[in-house]
């Protein structure tokens, strides 16, 4: 009885690997839209995936254009009078442009808009051109961007999954940011 249960034992901790990449966010077919900040995939079709090292090598050899995604905080609804409302900073990879808000599911057409006329000028309207679309660790903005530009016609799509966190973690410099002027909406 002991043996079968040691047994059974090795066996589920052998599996446990197994079980745990089976667990692993799949790609979905569409965009993401909601819980944006939670585990994303290890690939996207189409897109090239880049680690740190990877991005590290193409800015540094400044053969891509950087692309950042992160979504601006919006001002807070009903501040008092007299309150100064100043976002928050905003540091990302040297050289990058920053097109805000431009990662969610759902785009309105203004901002679908704005992120064509961004990428078609950090390309310089060469849709063969290396694009490093990036946000932070873990945030599907940066999926869904990528996912957007390849399908505008764009074939040499980078994706950055780990964003400036891992730009940072690996003591990379960064650079306050300012993001590209947007429609209003």
């Amino acid at each position: 009885m002991r043996r079968r249960l040691a047994a059974a034992l090795v066996a589920a901790a052998l599996a446990a690997p197994a079980f745990a990449q089976q667990r692993e966010p799949f790609e979905p077919e569409n965009y993401r839209t909601d819980n944006y900040r939670a585990p994303v995939p290890e690939t996207l079709a189409g897109a090239r995936v880049l680690t740190t090292a990877e991005a590290e090598a193409i800015w540094r050899a400044k053969s891509g254009a950087f692309v950042d995604v992160l979504p601006r905080p919006p001002k807070p609804k009903n501040l008092p009078a007299g309150t100064v409302w100043r976002d928050a900073p905003r540091r990302n990879i040297p050289g990058s442009v920053w097109l805000p808000d431009t990662g969610y599911g759902s785009l309105p057409p203004a901002m679908e808009d704005y992120l064509q006329r961004g990428l078609a000028r950090v390309s310089g309207g060469d849709k063969a051109k290396l694009l490093v679309i990036y946000c932070l660790a873990d945030c599907w903005m940066s999926w869904n961007a990528a996912k957007r530009a390849l399908i505008y016609g764009y074939s040499n799509v980078a994706w950055y999954p780990e964003g400036t966190d891992g730009w940072e973690r690996a003591k990379l410099p960064t650079e306050e940011a300012q993001p590209e002027p947007r429609p209003e909406q």
